[in-house]
């Protein structure tokens, strides 16, 4: 019994309406068709249709054989990408593929529609399936979280010390060693970021890092400032402007 009986009523009507066009209707019942998971399976029934083309008549000794083995072939190849806890997108699919007349040898036409059901057993392993491979990619989403912060430390000479000392502190003289390891480590790729903004934004990252006196941090400011106001960016020239202004960490407030 379908699930979903309304359309069944609209895959029936439209073969009925075939029959008056000298097809000849075909039934399968409890076909058992893989799913996206292995040993999950659908329990399919297909209405079909088959008929002979005038121009150029089918000379197959048993045409309606080929007709079921052409609509199986249809629904298998739709159905195994989907799960069987997605029966009503499974069956749009199927249908809206198999209720196109198509032709699997000259001379012949096949329609069909198709029915989807699943049984417990395999309703619950499907769930139990998507239930350890959530468990698997937020374990994945994690460990990536915790690798990109890990080399976002490393990647950053001041947070890299600080780490290393909170890590090994009775190791301090291998430092030297590890930060020639890890020269030119880039900052992790945000792949929420298109490359070029991406790689601006990292370079821009290390430029400022690199700024490590009053006078050069002076000297790139001045010069944003004077680039932006030959952009026509006003707004944001203005906003450089004030960082420039700011008193240095520990010196005395004017």
């Amino acid at each position: 019994m379908s699930i979903l009986p309304w359309r069944r009523t609209t895959a029936t009507a439209a073969l009925d309406a075939a029959e008056t066009q000298g097809a000849h209707p075909l039934v399968m019942n409890d076909e058992r068709m893989a799913s996206c998971i292995t040993s999950v399976f659908f329990t399919v029934r297909v209405d079909g249709a088959w008929r002979r083309t005038h121009a150029d008549p089918a000379d197959h000794h048993d045409p309606a054989a080929l007709a079921r083995h052409h609509l199986r072939q249809q629904a298998t190849r739709l159905l195994c990408q989907y799960s069987v806890l997605d029966l009503g997108a499974a069956q749009d699919a199927a249908n809206t593929a198999l209720m196109r007349w198509s032709h699997p040898i000259p001379g012949l036409e096949v329609a069909g529609s198709v029915q989807l059901t699943a049984t417990a057993r395999d309703r619950d392993l499907a769930a139990e399936h998507a239930r350890r491979q959530q468990t698997l990619d937020l374990e994945d989403a994690l460990q990536m979280r915790r690798l990109a912060h890990l080399q976002r430390v490393l990647a950053d000479p001041d947070l890299r010390r600080v780490w290393w000392i909170a890590e090994f502190p009775d190791r301090l003289s291998e430092l030297k060693e590890l930060t020639d390891a890890l020269e030119g480590l880039p900052l992790p790729h945000d792949p929420a970021q298109d490359d070029l903004r991406g790689d601006i934004r990292h370079f821009t990252d290390r430029f400022i890092t690199a700024l490590h006196t009053p006078q050069q941090r002076e000297i790139f400011l001045q010069a944003l400032t004077q680039t932006l106001h030959a952009l026509g960016h006003h707004d944001l020239k203005d906003t450089a402007a004030r960082w420039q202004q700011r008193d240095d960490p520990g010196s005395t407030p004017t």
